[in-house]
């Protein structure tokens, strides 16, 4: 393993987050994954996003968590992005792990 793969690496990614540009978004992840252990996403505030790309970063954590591979996002979920998760279910059917990952909550009993 090479030194680089030791250290995190910020993925930026566009204002709009649709299946219009979900290869250009798929393609920035897959190509962190294969030099980095940690990737952190960050999300423009006004991010627009639409299913395809919670489906995206659903499919990305499941992908870096069976790698061994830490992947995040660099602020929980707000506006748009919130809004499309509530709307999905996704918010509903949270546990612990996607609270953490989605809205930086840590649970505790």
């Amino acid at each position: 393993m090479d030194n680089q793969a030791q250290y995190c690496e910020s993925i930026s990614l566009p204002e709009v987050l649709s299946i219009r540009n979900a290869s250009e978004v798929y393609s920035k992840i897959v190509d962190q994954f294969r030099d980095n252990n940690t990737i952190t996403v960050s999300l423009p505030e006004n991010a627009e996003a639409d299913l395809s790309f919670l489906q995206l970063i659903e499919a990305a954590r499941r992908q870096a968590k069976a790698a061994g591979k830490t992947f995040t996002l660099s602020a929980p979920a707000s506006g748009s992005l919130l809004k499309v998760l509530e709307r999905a279910g996704f918010t509903e059917a949270f546990d612990k792990e996607d609270q953490k990952f989605w809205l930086h909550k840590e649970v505790t009993l």
